[in-house]
Order: C-alpha cells, then structure tokens, then sequence
C-alpha cells in the first residue's frame, strides 16, 4: 500500500515538477524581506465607532481618523510599487530612529498612540467645560540612542532615579544635569508590571550631560461623564489626535459640530492643545477622497502638500488648515454658518 502511495507522489511530482518549483520561489520571494517598506493610500476609521462618553451628544455627520497603508518590503510588492500609481518605497532608516529596530520603532509609535489618547481627552473635556482631573503621570521611555550605555528598553516606566521621583522628562535632565560624566546612575522602573532596578552612565555632549533617553508623558486622570477608546493591535502613531478630540468634543457639548459632513483629518495634538504635522499627508488625502469625505482637516504644516495633491488629482473636497484643537473648532463652526 505504501510503495503505491509512495509512486503515486513520485509520478505527481516528475509530472508537475516545474509548477512546484514556481511555487516555491513565489513563496521565498515573499518571505524575503528588504530593508524597504512601500507606503500606500489608506483610508479612514469612523471615530464614532471607536470613541464612547457616556450619555454623549450624538452627531449626524461623522470624524474619521486618516491612516497611511505599510506593506513590507518583499519583492514582488517591490515589483509592483514601480507600476502601481501612488505605491511609493520608503527605506527601513526613514521610518526608524538610528540605533532602532522595527520592533523598537513599532513600540514607540504605540506609545506615541497613548500620549496622544491621553492629550486628545483632556483637551475635549477642557474645551467643553465638561469634568476631568488629572491625578497623575507617568514617565516611559521612547527612545534610546546608540551611545547610550544602559540596559533600560522602550517602553519602560520610570519611576525613581537615583532614589528621587521623577514625573517628567524635565525632571529627569534636572538630575542628569548635576552628575559627572561616566557616572551610573540608577533607576527604578516598571517593565510588563514588575518592579525593576536599571543603569545608564552619562556622557557629556554639545548640549550638556546626557543618558541617551528620552521620554514621553501619558497622564492618570477621572472624567465625568466617561470616556473609552479602543483601538486595533496593528494601529500605532501620533496623528489620530486631532481628530479623537473633535469626535470627543463633539459628544460632549449639545451643538453638532460635524454639520451632517464626513470629516476625515489628521494630526497630533500635545497636552496644550497645538497640533502638529504628520507624515504621509498625500496618503491620507487620497484614502479620504477615496471614503467620500466632505471635508479633510490637516496641520498647518501639511497644508499646502494636501493642496497641490487635490489640485494635481481635481479632487473637490474642501480642505481646513489649523494649528491648535480652538481654532478646528472654530474652522468648523464657520463652515456650519
């Protein structure tokens, strides 16, 4: 019975040999990967779907977050980038900091995530003059540099150096500044909830006595009504900020800020307000286009790129400029009148 079997497969593969073959090669073709990545047009996320305040306004229109599309650097993706309109090649180093991997970079931008989670609900509550105290921060490491001699990793918390609470990146180079150069210095942080006790030894630079890590803030706070957002494994960055506190905003206060349109935007928003630039604008415009948005909403920064994209594709979407969460609520009450 097994000798059968065994010259039926022998007989199968003398006959289809060269097909295999090919698959075999498409199948290692894909699994090779460069030191490329290729960004394509995205799309949009309804925030409406994502953010809930408890007994929120409801809104007619609705806020969409803006997303670039990554496919990794394999070869036929590669291939297919050079016929492909608008699928461009990005090098591994113009997506990653020096001295990082991908992992590392893909850690970093969740944290980026949370920050500006965080940033986007204290603006809206503030803005809206709805409940919200802030009862702590926490101070996480998101970025090391490649001279950096320490055993410290990204994502880690930290929480007491040289046996003094720090609660902020300024608090930290207030205690880097005082030391001598190649001294350890010790800090206490939390990695995956355990308890840990890290080193790093300073050197001195241009600018002063560095460790080579810098830091993020991301904040405790209490809110009334309660807020949640979810978001997805694979989603990460920066740039939804903006438009998390216009959704949040807007189902907090009684006047349907969304006019009945769908807004599509994008851009980073700090603790006090500012919005900030973003990459891969022209991405993010195409993706809204592409969801029949009404409206795109980008940073002052991406301003005129969002402009020449829509000129040179005769896209008619009405694209809105701001440099601060006021003013997009301003931007946005004026487009309702």
């Amino acid at each position: 019975m097994f000798t059968k079997i065994y010259e039926k497969i022998k007989e199968f593969i003398k006959e289809n040999y060269k097909g295999l073959i090919a698959i075999v090669v498409v199948f290692l073709l894909f699994m090779i990967e460069l030191p490329y990545s290729i960004y394509t047009p995205g799309g949009a996320v309804d925030l409406n779907k994502r953010i809930a305040v408890s007994d929120g306004y409801e809104a007619e229109g609705s806020f969409n977050m803006a997303y670039v599309s990554m496919v990794r650097g394999s070869i036929p993706f590669l291939l297919l980038s050079y016929i492909i309109p608008d699928w461009d090649i990005v090098s591994a180093d113009e997506i990653t900091i020096e001295g990082e991997n991908m992992e590392e970079m893909l850690e970093r931008e969740r944290l980026y995530m949370k920050e500006s989670m965080d940033a986007a609900i204290i603006n809206a509550y503030q803005a809206a003059g709805a409940d919200i105290s802030i009862t702590g921060t926490i101070s996480k490491v998101s970025y090391i540099a490649e001279e950096a001699d320490t055993n410290l990793k990204i994502g880690d918390e930290i929480v007491r150096v040289n046996d003094v609470e720090i609660h902020s990146l300024d608090d930290l180079r207030a205690i880097i500044e005082e030391l001598d150069e190649d001294e350890q210095v010790q800090l206490d942080v939390v990695r995956d909830d355990e308890e840990l006790e890290c080193y790093a030894y300073t050197y001195n630079t241009d600018d002063g006595m560095k460790i080579g890590v810098s830091l993020l803030t991301t904040y405790e706070y209490t809110t009334n009504p309660e807020v949640s957002i979810t978001s997805k494994a694979s989603e990460a960055g920066s740039s939804g900020g903006l438009m998390m506190s216009l959704t949040i905003y807007n189902s907090l206060v009684p006047e349907d800020i969304t006019g009945g349109k769908k807004i599509v935007g994008t851009g980073t928003i700090d603790i006090d307000g500012n919005v900030g630039e973003i990459g891969g604008v022209k991405y993010k415009l195409i993706g809204a286009v592409k969801n029949d948005a009404d409206v795109f909403i980008c940073p002052e920064e991406n301003y005129e790129e969002a402009l020449s994209v829509a000129e040179d594709k005769n896209y008619d979407i009405q694209i809105i400029s701001v440099g601060t969460f006021l003013e997009a609520i301003e931007a946005l009450e004026e487009l309702n009148n």
